[in-house]
């Protein structure tokens, strides 16, 4: 059966992507360093100091501008994005992020090309995929992998440019081939600095460089109630004619099945958990793997203490299906 889930996360990231794109164009939201403030919403966003610089108010009113205008809007979104994920994970990366969907495509690519997601992967993936269908590896993949990492690479650094600078200059100098010196530059180094990235080290930077990924997982590791992939261990021996679909599958190059612990970059894209249905799909106790909750989740975090516990009786029911 078709899972509808992957279908609604393809088209979130999409949308999210195009979003990123087209923030600075409309500017929803971006940085002017020619004006030296951001613009949100199509408005100019300052502190509102040119009134102080001016003499027109005092300092507590100065101060009171800062705090309204850039503390309370910073903290409040940086609060905001730390309770979802404590509550939920790196729903954002899964979900949202344009460099995640990124990561995924230029995988996906290169399985077709070479038989791995990454070039560091020790071993070949499976030919067959969960659905039973077949994968084979063939070199002419790289013939469209390898522009199409350029092309990435090139719509990121002209993308980061216009949150710099009007998007209305970047694209016009863009397209009569009047870029200055320093923009050809910037769109130079950064297309070389992005292809290395998303071509080598793509998961590395998910892992272990992105800020927003990082803080993402320490706010979930802090909940052990949050929402995480579960496996249902009542059914392990199901696992005995399996392939390991949902490793397989898994963009971050992690075990599902294992402790949360060993789960810190997982990015609750549920591709682990679709395989397993798909792989299980005549299986009348339904799949092993499941997004799980509350007292439901505290099997996967008191492991990483060595504990076990017995969780309550409904929390796979919802996966099992009616003989």
């Amino acid at each position: 059966m078709d899972n509808p889930t992957q279908r609604y996360r393809l088209m979130t990231q999409a949308g999210f992507f195009i979003l990123f794109l087209l923030a600075p164009v409309f500017d929803l939201f971006r940085l002017d360093l020619n004006l030296k403030h951001f613009f949100f919403l199509g408005m100019h966003w300052t502190l509102g100091l040119d009134d102080f610089v001016a003499g027109r108010i005092d300092a507590t009113e100065a101060a009171l501008r800062v705090v309204l205008r850039g503390g309370l809007p910073i903290l409040g979104t940086i609060a905001f994005g730390i309770w979802v994920a404590w509550k939920y994970g790196r729903l954002y990366c899964g979900w949202l992020c344009p460099h995640f969907s990124v990561v995924e495509t230029i995988n996906q690519l290169m399985r077709r090309a070479i038989g791995k997601q990454s070039l560091w992967d020790r071993h070949l993936l499976p030919q067959k995929n969960a659905d039973g269908s077949i994968t084979r590896a063939n070199p002419l993949y790289w013939l469209v992998l390898l522009p199409l990492v350029i092309a990435f690479a090139f719509l990121w650094a002209i993308g980061l440019l216009t949150y710099l600078l009007p998007p209305a200059e970047i694209y016009g100098n863009l397209w009569h081939g009047t870029l200055t010196r320093n923009q050809s530059v910037f769109l130079m180094a950064g297309t070389t600095a992005f292809f290395v990235e998303f071509m080598f080290a793509r998961h590395l930077f998910c892992r272990y460089a992105c800020a927003v990924g990082l803080f993402q997982s320490l706010a979930w590791m802090g909940n052990r109630k949050a929402m995480v992939i579960g496996f249902d261990r009542s059914m392990v021996e199901e696992c005995a004619d399996c392939n390991a679909a949902c490793d397989n599958v898994c963009p971050m190059r992690i075990k599902p099945r294992t402790i949360k612990r060993m789960m810190f970059t997982c990015t609750q894209c549920g591709q682990c958990a679709d395989a397993c249905g798909k792989v299980q799909a005549d299986n009348p106790d339904g799949a092993l793997l499941q997004w799980v909750q509350g007292d439901c989740a505290l099997d996967k975090s008191v492991r990483d203490f060595g504990q076990h516990i017995d969780l309550p009786a409904h929390c796979y029911d919802s996966n099992k299906k009616k003989k």
